[in-house]
């Protein structure tokens, strides 16, 4: 992409140029991980900006909510008014910077994914256990196990994959000690799940939401391995898919650059299917769990549940629920999306600068 912008005569430093007009944009920053990072460093200070404006906004009679539900274009144009001034943003230690940025709110969102997940989880055995008590308690407690054996044999899988696929035995000592531990971590949460205190304290917890967590964490596994640059420790899924199926033509293997990593690639994609999941089951969930409520700061929110009315003219027309307190709390939703424009970046980097 950059070798096509510098053939555009008079535009990209270094590029072809016209008699008489200087060449001034550095398309080194246009494409490529500088901009992805100059595109997220705008959406992160957009949210940010916002997550500051909305504290402590807890009503619609407070004059912030009118700009939280409203003015959209005017915050589109602000936003594509940062993400062209990030773009003028000289290198430096601008990436480098920005690259632990990355690393800290990436981390933080990651824990929220995850509190998210077991939130999940435990709505979803909450749920089932309810229809269970309200009759066909064996199809409801059937259906339980199988997805409860599912994600079991689905983890205890991807481990021995592991093993096979992503370790050497004279190698690759960091991915053996991971998987381990991660392993070790899996048996342990399974069975502090069905611990009499922990069934004392949680009704519901049981073996399903261990399973769930015990996938997720294998998939965290795998992030964390496929961004090793040591290819003999991190095949990619094409290489390993032409090893299965085809046998090798005789002579040397082709070489690869060393430290090379790929820029898209099927952890990215499930990396991001995730992160989507998460966000809208964040904007839809309708959690008993007080501490996650807390957590959310969405546990002392009692927004109105009439959404709409009816008018004398029959027709339907919007009604303000927010009038005695806002249902989410702004600041952190924008706090929330500051930490996941971060996660996208680091996830579309493969976690390099």
């Amino acid at each position: 992409m950059e070798g096509h912008l510098k053939q555009i005569p008079g535009f990209c430093l270094g590029g072809t140029s016209i008699p008489g007009l200087d060449n001034k944009v550095n398309c080194d920053i246009i494409v490529g991980y500088k901009s992805v990072y100059r595109m997220c460093f705008a959406m992160a200070c957009f949210f940010f900006l916002f997550t500051i404006i909305m504290i402590r906004v807890r009503n619609s009679k407070d004059p912030r909510a009118a700009i939280q539900n409203g003015f959209w274009f005017f915050k589109f144009l602000l936003l594509v008014g940062i993400a062209v001034g990030a773009f003028f943003i000289p290198d430096g230690t601008f990436n480098t910077v920005w690259y632990y940025f990355g690393l800290v709110g990436s981390f933080f969102f990651i824990i929220t994914q995850l509190i998210l997940l077991v939130d999940f989880a435990h709505s979803w055995n909450q749920s089932w256990l309810l229809k269970a008590e309200e009759g066909n308690s064996k199809c409801w407690f059937a259906a339980l196990l199988s997805f409860t054996f599912i994600f079991y044999a689905v983890a205890f899988s991807a481990v021995v994959l592991f093993y096979v696929f992503y370790t050497k035995p004279d190698d690759c000592t960091e991915h053996k000690v991971f998987i381990s531990l991660n392993f070790i971590f899996c048996i342990i949460v399974s069975i502090v799940a069905i611990l009499p205190k922990v069934q004392e304290a949680q009704p519901t917890s049981g073996l399903l939401q261990a399973s769930f967590i015990s996938c997720y964490t294998m998939y965290v596994t795998w992030s964390a391995m496929t961004n090793n640059p040591n290819r003999q420790c991190n095949p990619s899924l094409l290489s390993l898919v032409q090893t299965v199926t085809a046998t090798p033509a005789p002579g040397p293997a082709p070489t690869q650059t060393p430290g090379s990593v790929q820029w898209w690639d099927a952890q990215s994609i499930v990396g991001l299917i995730i992160f989507l999941f998460c966000t809208l089951y964040a904007s839809i969930r309708s959690s008993t769990n007080t501490q996650v409520n807390k957590l959310m700061q969405t546990e002392d929110n009692q927004g109105l549940t009439d959404y709409s009315s009816t008018g004398e003219d029959g027709v339907r027309r919007a009604v303000d629920n927010e009038e005695e307190a806002v249902t989410y709390n702004y600041s952190f939703f924008h706090f929330s999306l500051l930490l996941a424009s971060l996660y996208i970046m680091m996830t579309l980097t493969n976690w390099y600068m």
